[in-house]
């Protein structure tokens, strides 16, 4: 699965900490999930939605692997 969360966060002026700090995540979490290391939960998923304010399919896309 690939996301944009970096873009996301650009867009929105946080860094790594301060994300995780909203979403109650550690910021090693936030960097897993950037690096496509780490698939989040769904509840975690839609806390990203929430807090960008777009969809989860904005967010996570699937590959053709997945």
């Amino acid at each position: 699965m690939k996301n944009n969360i970096k873009v996301q966060r650009a867009i929105k002026d946080v860094t790594q900490a301060q994300l995780a700090e909203i979403i109650n995540v550690s910021r090693q979490t936030i960097n897993a999930m950037e690096k496509g290391k780490y698939v989040p939960s769904t509840v975690l998923a839609l806390k990203l939605a929430q807090f960008f304010e777009v969809s989860v399919e904005t967010i996570f896309q699937l590959e053709e692997t997945d």
